[in-house]
């Protein structure tokens, strides 16, 4: 599937009712078999993460350094425009003050005045054993509202692994969700907050992500953040 095939008021419309969305396959094996064969090396990245040190779960992760490899650097200014007609729509409901710029390069300026200038896309690496903690990707005082995951492993790679998102409502109990990913699937999801309609007009859902436990084999992904880290 191509980027331009996306049908983002479908994307927008599971998005208002879950907190995340698929859309669809967008890297094929060839390019999938690349950013994991590099996960070795060290001159892609500019920090490389054991989650255990830091109380963040089992496993590693790499941030990628700039220039980004070709096929993430080309999702992430591709997706970035019809994530930000979306992510607009939600800040009129939950924070009119804020807009998103049309193109990825004009937001990223925003965040570099910021001094946000680091990239944040990633891969993660998970062994049996493995899982990592609920959490949000802030990085800053920019953030922007949506992100993307690439599921790069092949399904029947690993066992457990499952993305997880759990939603926390106010004065009601937390949500969970299990969110299923095909080899090359891209997933957009909500980073921090998302508006929910309620009877009494909008209120906003705290959302986090994680991964369960990996209980066989060994599982890679890779995450599209659009927002830079102080």
């Amino acid at each position: 599937m191509r980027v331009a095939d996306i049908y983002w008021a479908d994307v927008e419309a599971a998005l208002d009712a879950t907190g995340f969305a698929s859309l669809g396959v967008l890297l094929e094996a060839d390019a999938r078999a690349a950013l994991v064969g590099a996960f070795g090396e060290s001159a892609p990245y500019r920090s490389h993460v054991h989650m255990a040190r830091h109380g963040f779960g089992r496993g590693e992760y790499k941030y990628f350094r700039y220039p980004l490899p070709a096929a993430i650097a080309a999702l992430r200014e591709a997706l970035y425009p019809g994530c930000a007609a979306i992510a607009n729509r939600w800040a009129e409901r939950m924070r009119p003050d804020m807009h998103y710029p049309a193109e990825h390069a004009d937001f990223l300026e925003t965040c570099r005045a910021a001094g946000q200038t680091r990239p944040t896309p990633l891969i993660l690496s998970y062994k049996s054993g493995d899982y990592n903690c609920l959490h949000q990707d802030l990085y800053g005082g920019i953030v922007f509202p949506l992100q993307i995951v690439i599921l790069l492993s092949e399904e029947d790679d690993f066992d457990g692994g499952e993305f997880v998102m759990t939603e926390q409502r106010p004065r009601m109990q937390s949500r969970a969700h299990v969110v299923p990913l095909r080899a090359g699937e891209a997933v957009v999801f909500a980073v921090n907050e998302r508006p929910v309609k309620g009877t009494r007009g909008d209120y906003r859902v705290k959302m986090r992500h994680g991964v369960s436990t990996l209980t066989r084999g060994a599982r890679f992904a890779t995450g599209i953040i659009f927002h830079e880290a102080t």
